[in-house]
């Protein structure tokens, strides 16, 4: 069934930014704004609400371009390199000598225990899903407890043109801090390779965001999104359904 198709609550009043600190901190430090966060280095997904905030969202999302969704035919997780390798050049946080996953859940955990003798390997955590608004105590001995979303799934970005793309862009495309989250297990199991129109994150509060990262991903690889995908982040962001040709 067709996940979140209500928008968002109303704006809340004009001009408040809906973020929580003037640097798009949450007031905890657990989360950040999206529109305060474009190379993906800060943690997690503070949510938007303010008016301000809704309208910048709305215009980013409107310069995404529009096509059909492709096939899926070639697609195999290797074309994008090795999981979690730390050698994507041209993406945050590559050559650091820790891998993506490491340095994602380093990124948006708290009360971090590294192994002992390791300077990357974190055997504990406390994570904030935005995905849910649960609070993860998670231990590397359940490891599936969280995963890393690729907010535009490597499949999706296949079918929208990553299948043409060189090799070495796909490498940067699958471990760019900007389009990797980690969440619940569970809610990156059901997300599948759905896009926006699809699937949202159960939490409502933070799908206006979330849609805002989707866009930011896409754009920054100059990769269009389908129409429904594209009608349903705006929506998520406040705006009135509206017809639009895809180009």
């Amino acid at each position: 069934m067709l996940a979140g198709c209500d928008a968002i609550d109303s704006a809340g009043s004009a001009g408040s930014s809906g973020s929580g600190e003037a640097d798009g901190r949450s007031p905890d430090g657990r989360a950040t704004s999206p529109l305060k966060n474009i190379d993906g280095t800060e943690p997690g997904l503070a949510p938007l609400a303010g008016d301000a905030d809704l309208a910048a969202a709305r215009e980013l999302i409107g310069t995404l371009e529009v096509k059909g969704r492709g096939p899926r035919t070639g697609y195999d997780r290797d074309e994008f390199g090795y999981a979690r390798m730390d050698t994507a050049d041209g993406v945050p946080l590559a050559r650091n000598g820790c891998d993506t996953y490491n340095d994602l859940l380093k990124r948006d955990g708290q009360d971090i225990e590294l192994r002992s003798g390791s300077t990357c390997v974190i055997v504990s955590m406390t994570l904030h899903d935005p995905y849910t608004g649960k609070d993860i105590a998670w231990k590397k001995q359940k490891a599936t407890a969280v995963q890393i979303d690729h907010v535009v799934p490597l499949s999706y970005s296949w079918q929208l043109g990553s299948a043409r793309w060189p090799e070495s862009k796909r490498a940067r495309f699958a471990n760019d801090a900007l389009n990797l989250i980690p969440v619940e297990g569970r809610a990156n199991s059901a997300k599948g390779d759905s896009g926006p129109a699809s699937w949202l994150p159960p939490s409502r509060e933070i799908r206006c965001a979330y849609a805002v990262r989707f866009a930011q991903a896409a754009l920054s690889y100059d990769m269009p999104v389908t129409a429904p995908d594209e009608q349903m982040m705006l929506r998520q962001c406040g705006a009135v359904r509206r017809e639009r040709r895809e180009r």
